[in-house]
């Protein structure tokens, strides 16, 4: 396989100043329903980077749940690699790979532990399968074998096969607060377009174009 022969052009078309809100949260949502418009699978899907004690990142793949005024929300175990490293170093990046449309955005920020409240109205939402998954699933531990997570799959379902499943206390969700923001837009001769946006105080945001 000659992987440096893996190229093409990017032509979906360029990204202007004038394009932009100048809320990067306003124009997140706004590229986001044109990733679902556009029939981009797994439009919400994004890479969650962490760090851990040493210094060493590690991302993985989750799925976006909620965009708000605050920030991107996403749930988890909370005995996970990414939730304990969290609460080592709050400091994580979002990466929404939108490569079929030539996009990227990049989020950089703070995450922040979302109130038991919030946690039990997701979690209800869920279909029963996936809640019981959060019980039978002791999240980034080792597994000797398959059979063993099916096993504790059947004992959930055993376990709770009467009434609602409960909110384990072991799952909850973030809040990544943005502190910077990139939009990425492919273009011809790899003459890109990148546009990022920083926090200046509460809620004003600063924007500049950064070379490709």
């Amino acid at each position: 396989m000659d992987i440096e022969q893996f190229r093409r052009e990017y032509l979906f078309g360029g990204l202007r100043r004038a394009d932009l809100d100048d809320n990067p949260l306003t124009q997140f949502q706004n590229w986001l329903q044109q990733a679902v418009t556009a029939g981009v699978q797994d439009p919400t899907a994004m890479t969650v980077a962490t760090v851990d004690k040493r210094g060493f990142p590690w991302q993985r793949a989750v799925l976006l749940k909620d965009l708000d005024d605050e920030g991107f929300v996403f749930y988890t175990n909370l005995s996970s690699r990414k939730a304990r490293e969290i609460e080592d170093n709050n400091a994580v990046s979002l990466h929404f790979p939108w490569m079929v449309l030539d996009r990227q955005v990049i989020v950089s920020g703070r995450a922040t532990r979302l109130d038991r409240g919030q946690v039990a109205r997701y979690f209800t939402s869920r279909p029963r399968e996936s809640q019981l998954a959060a019980w039978a699933s002791k999240q980034s531990r080792p597994l000797s074998a398959r059979q063993v997570l099916e096993a504790q799959f059947s004992a959930m379902k055993d376990k709770f096969s009467r009434g609602e499943v409960p909110l384990p206390d072991f799952w909850g969700g973030y809040r990544v607060i943005p502190e910077a923001v990139e939009f990425w837009q492919g273009g011809a001769n790899r003459l890109h377009d990148r546009f990022y946006y920083t926090r200046q105080g509460a809620y004003g945001w600063a924007i500049e174009r950064l070379a490709p």
